[in-house]
């Protein structure tokens, strides 16, 4: 149970292409109204509403913006998350906040541009250039794992290629990475990548900081992907990532004189699943 001053709040629950968040509109509570532990008990599975993360979606700053904090489950804020990202986009729209066509969401991580594209659940939003990702000295890599590299995507993800994704064991081998000293305090996301059925498909796995487990889809994660793959040559972009859910997520995006990869767009599902009160 939450506690009191809580109860009788509406929530919704959304997914995207399997990554679910509960989502608060932001006019009737806001992160003050939280404790971590509040954060735990509604987002644990079994016991609670089960979810990804926890996000508020509310007002802007200005009036075509959206403000978007997201929590994950374990009760930590954090800067970004594309698939959240989606879903704020979808659910701005469905409460009037914002017109579904273009919209500005600000978060921790910057402000971004995010739309609806259609009434089958399909959002897309515009994130902010991606540096190059690059090689992380010290990091070993154990059999079966070809090469690996740090992209950050608001926040940090490790994407390492293997043969095959149902191969690896996600929630050890992910553990492992995620906590590797070499990554700093803070560590990473890991995403592990390998082959799909065609030259711009390839399949994902995500072991997610702050979930601490593997998730079903990570949206930064995919976009950390795509452009690490075309780095090493193995794909041009746009690229296809189709997720542990079997739901699919589109990176577009260009290579700057820079290295830097730019005009960078995440396109992928975000699903309204219930919408529902506090007891």
């Amino acid at each position: 149970m939450v506690r009191p001053h809580l109860s009788g709040l509406a929530v919704y629950k959304m997914t995207g292409s399997g990554n679910d968040f509960v989502m608060v509109d932001g006019r009737t509570s806001s992160p003050d109204d939280w404790t971590p532990s509040d954060i735990q008990t509604v987002c644990a599975r079994g016991t609670g509403l089960g979810a990804d993360g926890l996000v508020f979606v509310g007002p802007g700053s200005q009036p075509d913006a959206i403000q978007m904090i997201y929590f994950n489950n374990d009760g930590s804020r954090a800067a970004l998350c594309g698939n959240a990202a989606l879903c704020t986009t979808r659910l701005a729209a469905h409460l009037g906040l914002a017109n579904g066509r273009s919209m500005h969401l600000e978060t921790d991580s910057g402000t971004y541009e995010g739309r609806s594209v259609g009434e089958d659940g399909r959002a897309e939003v515009h994130l902010a250039p991606v540096a190059a990702p690059s090689v992380v000295p010290g990091l070993r890599l154990e059999a079966g794992e070809e090469r690996a590299a740090l992209s950050v995507v608001g926040v940090p993800h490790l994407v390492v290629l293997v043969a095959d994704v149902d191969q690896v064991n996600v929630e050890q081998r992910g553990r492992a990475l995620r906590r590797d000293p070499v990554l700093g305090a803070e560590g990473a996301n890991v995403n592990f990548v390998s082959p799909g059925g065609g030259p711009s498909e390839w399949r994902m796995r995500t072991y997610e900081r702050g979930v601490e487990a593997e998730t079903l889809a990570c949206g930064t994660g995919a976009v950390a992907v795509g452009c690490t793959l075309e780095l090493w040559g193995d794909t041009g972009l746009p690229v296809t990532l189709c997720t542990r859910s079997g739901r699919r997520l589109g990176v577009k995006a260009q290579k700057g004189a820079s290295g830097a990869y730019e005009d960078v767009w995440l396109v992928g599902e975000a699903q309204m699943v219930f919408r529902g009160v506090m007891i």
